[in-house]
């Protein structure tokens, strides 16, 4: 008897072993239909003139000609029209510049733009509209899932996620 007392202490004074597990699912399907857009930017018009050791001489529409003028951009809806500038060497053989430069702006639109249209704007990106279709998600108890494909436009997203945790 004595020999099994040793046993039994040891036996009796272990701890049992103890395990927190936790086990979550969580499932879910997005489905998505894009909408019709349209961006556009307008740019506008600019005019420069920049220049030296030069005689400008600019006539504006119906008057007399300005000495040393460097003339006046028109605008009519939105778009600019470059005037007519006469320039010439101030002094024979002597040095001399003269740029100028102009950038044709968009017209200023009537109405709005039509998707898939091209309109009167410098920068657009037009998308149309997407088609469900067939488009669906399922998924099933079990995780098992089954996405179809809708029509042009569309995005199916299924996700299933298992966690163990044990403490």
């Amino acid at each position: 008897m004595k020999k099994f007392i040793p046993i039994l202490l040891v036996a009796g004074f272990s701890s049992p072993a103890m395990a927190q597990i936790t086990n979550k699912l969580s499932s879910s399907v997005q489905l998505s239909v894009a909408a019709a857009a349209t961006q556009v930017e307008r740019i506008g018009t600019t005019y420069s003139v920049s220049g030296s050791g030069v005689d400008t001489t600019y006539t504006p529409s119906g008057g007399s000609a300005v000495s040393d003028g460097i003339g006046s951009l028109t605008v009519s809806s939105g778009v600019g029209a470059i005037p007519s500038i006469e320039a010439t060497q101030k002094t024979a053989g002597s040095a001399f510049s003269f740029s100028q430069s102009f950038t044709q702006g968009d017209a200023i639109a009537t109405s709005a733009p039509t998707t898939g249209a091209v309109a009167n704007f410098s920068d657009i990106t037009s998308t149309a509209s997407g088609s469900a279709g067939d488009l669906a998600g399922t998924i099933l108890t079990s995780g098992a899932m089954t996405l179809t494909a809708g029509g042009t436009g569309t995005v199916a997203t299924g996700q299933f996620v298992n966690e163990l945790t044990i403490d």
